[in-house]
């Protein structure tokens, strides 16, 4: 027998279980009701908001790595996410038709206690909209410096947009980018352009594979268009012409949002089709 020590394997680790790799009891503790007593509608209240900020994240996560694919020239990895975005539109949509189970007057047993928090506080949707290339400055007065979200919704402005990276990829197929969408800065909102509508409508005639990524990128935009139509029809529908809570503008500023589209270009040539 060998004098070397004989190493003893570790001892196991505790199981991994479906409860502690979701982390189900903090997850399950987060939803806290502010009504007292307890309102029946707002723990659906909560749980719908919270579902979405997690989408948020999801979305987040695969609009970088569309960032990355566009840049790469790697056509079917983004085609990919571009359908798993789709689908992500879809559920966020249906959940909507969840909360128009809870009636205004419902809502107005515990609205009062939300205070000063409002959904235009959500830093992640604004990341959303500035990753995307749908840049307003002007909202940055809802996320004061300090606020949650606050530095990374300021380097979502100052970066790149997909749009940005779709130049890339449109480059890499041939397409001559337009010096003014090539040079503009990073914090500008998305435009379309007369130049790259001719070049866009070319590729639809001669490349089939990229006609498909480019419907796609119309799914995906039809998407959040929808979204943001269901959106502002139950705050309507709930509130009505009220302000939103924590004085912020409600239906009317949503209302400004409607129809504009993330992929102008891919809109504008349908007539030429």
């Amino acid at each position: 027998m060998s004098d070397k020590m004989i190493s003893m394997p570790e001892s196991p680790r505790d199981d991994l279980t479906y409860s502690s790799y979701l982390k189900l009891p903090e997850l399950l503790s987060l939803q806290k009701p502010q009504s007292d007593p307890e309102e029946h509608d707002e723990l659906l209240f909560i749980i719908i908001h919270q579902s979405y900020e997690i989408w948020f994240k999801l979305m987040l996560h695969e609009l970088d790595r569309i960032k990355r694919d566009f840049s790469g020239n790697d056509l079917y990895g983004t085609i990919a996410t571009f359908k798993r975005m789709r689908t992500v539109m879809k559920t966020l949509v249906g959940q909507l038709d969840i909360l128009e189970t809870m009636t205004p007057m419902s809502f107005s047993s515990f609205r009062d206690r939300l205070d000063t928090s409002s959904g235009f506080q959500s830093s992640q949707f604004r990341e959303f909209e500035f990753v995307l290339g749908m840049k307003r400055p002007e909202v940055l007065k809802y996320h004061p410096e300090g606020s949650p979200g606050y530095k990374q919704i300021q380097q979502r402005l100052t970066d790149r947009s997909v749009m940005d990276h779709f130049y890339d990829f449109l480059e890499q197929n041939g397409v001559d980018i337009p010096t003014e969408l090539r040079d503009k800065v990073p914090a500008a909102p998305n435009t379309a352009n007369e130049s790259l509508q001719d070049q866009l409508l070319a590729l639809y005639e001669t490349r089939p594979d990229l006609t498909i990524l480019f419907e796609l990128m119309a799914d995906f935009d039809e998407g959040l268009q929808e979204w943001r139509y269901r959106h502002v029809k139950i705050v309507e529908r709930t509130i009505g012409a009220k302000h939103g809570t924590g004085g912020s503008p409600g239906v009317d500023f949503l209302k400004r949002t409607l129809f504009i589209p993330v992929f102008p270009d891919l809109w504008a040539i349908r007539h030429r089709m």
